[in-house]
């Protein structure tokens, strides 16, 4: 099936959805790169001009990537929840950005919760394309997503942080110096993950161990994770590692998910493990995924279909998992993908956008590499504009630049900055615990070391 329209009385054809979704999006370096993009602005604006025109029944029926070649499209189709989509299936992709941003569909009125089971990812990621950033930033606030383990995650009026005391050495000192440095400031409600510089077992279970003690040693409500490929973690359950939240990082398509060594069947064994140990006490989301546009490209595993739009298919795999977390790494990857400060706002506003729609408790990681044409300006314009979004949470790392993974993200002190800003607290438990230790007070201002943690920041240092 072909598309057309006119602008200034020159007619743009597009061969097929995924050339229309292409050419539709916003600029983007991972585009050109791939020969998708748009070649000028009015060629972009005809497809948004005849994407806004489809039916969104049309998504249903005429899939990006064929359902027979690839698990990820099968898992959307099969999934796919009629009776939440019949409020929608009259509409065209204009006229659902239209009624995502009337005042019916909010979550005060349960109208997003509702219809987010029959939103497929291409219909997502297809309104975004037709969506200004304000647009992004209002519908994305009404989202309601909730999720827990030890505490409870995505209430209004909070937003959490990922504490990540990553060690280019793993070093114990060095990690536990890094926690006890972001629990001062509030950090670490959504987890403590550390990313390993060692990818072996071994490590894995000495850090889990070691952030298992802390954690039940001063009675922290939160959960902990060691970022490790999933086949590790369960190598770990096997050798009766305290393991909390599972993480993986996954894409889009079959084929880049294989490239990072895994698929469904993997990811179910992986949550059948973790889910055997009962280490929740609120909850048992403990799913945890992060993912990021151009992954799949990088891999050459994109089928011919844009970034975003495959990154909102990840989405999919997340969903399929209840997680507790997932969250877009969304300038990880490089300057070959979102070129500069620019691009990464609008990809980093798009994917917290179009996974809230899809019904996930959706964080980012609002960062850049040192390459890129970006600067710590633009991620504080992104931060706060993530924050006005009702972004479940970010990262916390000590003073922003990770000496382990070399990249720049956000700090211990961003996010004192958004939530003094905007009034949100961290998650109820986590809360809670900050103010009986004395970390923060009632009006949730720092306060005195308590001497527990002073204590133990006496031992880090002897």
């Amino acid at each position: 099936m072909g598309y057309a329209h006119t602008v200034d009385a020159m007619v743009y054809r597009f061969a097929g959805l995924r050339e229309l979704l292409a050419k539709a999006s916003p600029a983007r370096s991972g585009d050109m790169l791939a020969g998708l993009g748009a070649a000028s602005a009015a060629e972009r604006v005809a497809a948004q001009m005849a994407l806004a025109d489809l039916p969104l029944r049309v998504f249903l029926d005429d899939a990006v990537i064929p359902y027979e070649d690839d698990e990820v499209t099968r898992l959307i189709v099969d999934s796919h929840d009629g009776a939440a989509f019949a409020a929608i299936a009259h509409l065209t992709v204009g006229g659902f950005r239209d009624w995502l941003l009337t005042r019916a569909a909010a979550d005060d009125h349960g109208a997003l919760s509702a219809i987010a089971a029959g939103v497929t990812p291409e219909m997502a990621a297809a309104v975004s394309k037709i969506m200004r950033n304000q647009d992004l930033i209002l519908v994305a606030s009404r989202c309601r997503v909730t999720t827990a383990f030890r505490n409870t995650i995505g209430l209004p009026g909070r937003m959490s942080t990922r504490l990540q005391p990553n060690h280019p050495t793993d070093d114990a000192r060095g990690i536990g110096a890094s926690i006890l440095d972001g629990l001062m400031y509030g950090s670490g409600d959504a987890c403590i993950g550390i990313n390993p510089a060692l990818d072996s077992v071994g490590r894995l279970v000495t850090l889990l161990h070691m952030l298992d003690e802390l954690i039940d040693r001063f009675a922290i409500p939160t959960q902990s994770c060691v970022l490790t490929h999933v086949t590790n973690t369960i190598a770990a359950i096997e050798r009766g590692a305290p393991v909390d939240l599972v993480f993986q990082s996954i894409a889009g398509t079959e084929a880049a998910n294989r490239s990072f060594g895994l698929n469904l069947a993997l990811l179910r064994e992986a949550q059948a493990a973790a889910q055997s140990l009962g280490r929740g006490t609120v909850g048992q989301n403990l799913m945890y995924f992060e993912t990021g546009q151009g992954s799949a490209l990088s891999s050459q595993t994109h089928h011919g279909v844009d970034q975003q739009t495959v990154e909102a298919r990840a989405y999919a795999v997340a969903r399929a998992f209840q997680p507790l977390l997932v969250n877009s790494v969304v300038g990880f990857i490089g300057p070959e993908y979102l070129y500069d400060g620019k691009q990464i706002i609008r990809a980093g506003l798009e994917d917290h956008f179009c996974a809230k729609l899809l019904g996930l408790p959706m964080g980012v990681d609002v960062c850049y590499t040192n390459h890129a044409e970006a600067d710590q300006d633009d991620m504080d314009n992104l931060l706060t504009l993530l924050a006005a979004a009702g972004c479940t949470f970010i990262m916390g790392v000590a003073g922003s630049d990770d000496i382990m993974l070399n990249y720049q993200s956000t700090s211990f002190h961003d996010a004192l900055y958004v939530r003094r800003l905007f009034g949100k607290q961290p998650a109820p438990e986590f809360a809670d615990w900050l103010r009986k230790m004395g970390i923060f007070d009632d009006g949730m201002r720092l306060g005195a070391m308590p001497p527990l943690l002073a204590q133990a920041a006496a031992r880090l240092q002897s």
